[in-house]
């Protein structure tokens, strides 16, 4: 069993990789414990309310590479601490039978030499399904550099694996972690990505990655702007098929005169996810987003920037409008689009239609006629001012599960707010 300090040590060290979220596996249970069907995982909530987790840890902490942000690095002095393939196996079905978690996410620093870390993570994952029987969700960090073989075998048995760009340029990957290349992390992607391919035509029996690949790049530690950083993650989803790009904002974990002294704000980081999802499910390009040496505006979100860019494409008639206009118009999102797209045949639709499918009006009155009425503003100065307002928290308040329903409906977010709280929809 792992000693208490030693696995307070290795969560520590794992808890700055964000590329862990929602599964999207296939895996069915053949006869073992867990289960690792598309429910979601690592703090997420499925459609029912439940929450889900995952055990998240490193292997060692002892690495011999020395990346410039990293707390593992080489040349960094803190506690080193390991922990072999059967500890590992052992204390994630513990904890599943505990209830604590309902899969792993497990990474390693490079030690020794990048095969024999992938030759440990590998080891760990085959023991899991082979000897311990775990059909649970299992998400597996790929080491760079290692044998192209330890990492498809390591696909046949992992739900999930991701190889970190950490860094969005090549400059920046030389000078702030001159051990990795930018192809020995695109590289292995690539190759997964083929295998895969080739794996679902041939019909093999089997698992090969069900959950597919994510990344995560650190947003701050190098100049990049958000163009530059947009553009690379656009090129990902088209190249690797990557499920997710994650974004972390940059933390100072240790100190290096070529690192900023300053966290990254948090607000860039959620601008890039907001530019993210447009770019997977709104379709956006993102040369309409953001120019390639600038950031995306901090006090309105990207879909709102680019509506006040093309003010000339507004206002749009929801009762005519095509699904690919109503997705550009801020405060409609994909379910309200389609939404309207149902109700509209059988109705002509107006704002009190609009406002009880939950579309958020103090955005779309700007952008959006309904019955050929039209109740928000034409000059982008001034419209401007109001989405930056409706962003700004002063009047945001923590929803109770507890407080009586008159209570909760009698707060400035309404009836629709309250009932979203108590059903978990917030």
């Amino acid at each position: 069993m792992i000693a208490e300090e030693t696995l307070k040590i290795l969560t520590e060290s794992a808890k700055y990789d964000v590329s862990c979220s929602s599964s999207g596996s296939g895996r069915k249970n053949t006869g073992g414990i867990g289960n690792g069907m598309p429910d979601g995982c690592c703090h997420s909530f499925t459609p029912d309310g439940r929450c889900v987790s995952l055990l998240k840890l490193l292997m060692s902490n002892d690495c011999i590479f020395d990346c410039k942000y990293c707390m593992s690095r080489r040349s960094c002095d803190v506690p080193r601490a390991g922990a072999t393939p059967e500890e590992i196996c052992e204390l994630t079905v513990d904890f599943y039978k505990r209830n604590y978690i309902e899969g792993l996410f497990l990474s390693s620093a490079v030690q020794k030499s990048p095969n024999y870390a992938m030759e440990q993570l590998v080891r760990t994952v085959k023991l899991l399904r082979t000897k311990y029987n775990f059909h649970g969700y299992v998400h597996l960090k790929g080491i760079p550099k290692a044998d192209y073989e330890l990492v498809t075998e390591a696909a046949k048995y992992a739900d999930r694996m991701s190889y970190n760009v950490e860094l969005p340029s090549e400059k920046s990957l030389r000078l702030l972690a001159p051990q990795k290349s930018k192809e020995s992390l695109l590289l292995p992607m690539k190759l997964l990505q083929r295998e895969k391919a080739e794996f679902s035509a041939e019909k093999r029996k089997g698992f090969f990655l069900p959950a597919g690949q994510t990344t995560q790049m650190i947003i701050g530690a190098s100049p990049e702007r958000d163009g530059q950083i947009l553009r690379l993650t656009q090129s990902l989803y088209r190249v690797t098929g990557l499920k997710r790009v994650y974004y972390s904002s940059y933390i100072p974990v240790v100190e290096d005169s070529m690192l900023p002294a300053m966290q990254s704000p948090a607000l860039r980081e959620h601008r890039l996810y907001q530019a993210d999802w447009l770019l997977r499910f709104y379709g956006f390009d993102v040369e309409e987003l953001v120019p390639e040496g600038e950031d995306l505006p901090l006090d309105v979100d990207p879909k709102c920037a680019w509506a006040l860019r093309n003010m000339h494409l507004f206002p749009i008639e929801i009762n005519r409008a095509p699904l690919e206009a109503l997705l550009r118009v801020p405060g409609i999102g994909a379910k309200s689009a389609q939404k309207i797209l149902t109700a509209r045949r059988y109705t002509t639709l107006n704002f009190e239609h609009l406002k009880k499918m939950r579309v958020v009006l103090k955005r779309a009155r700007h952008f959006i006629t309904a019955g050929g009425k039209f109740y928000g503003s034409d000059d982008t100065a001034t419209v401007r001012g109001l989405l930056t307002a409706a962003e700004q928290p002063k009047n945001a308040k923590q929803l109770s599960l507890f407080d009586a329903p008159s209570v909760l409906f009698s707060l400035p977010s309404g009836r629709e707010a309250a009932l979203a709280a108590l059903t978990g929809e917030l």
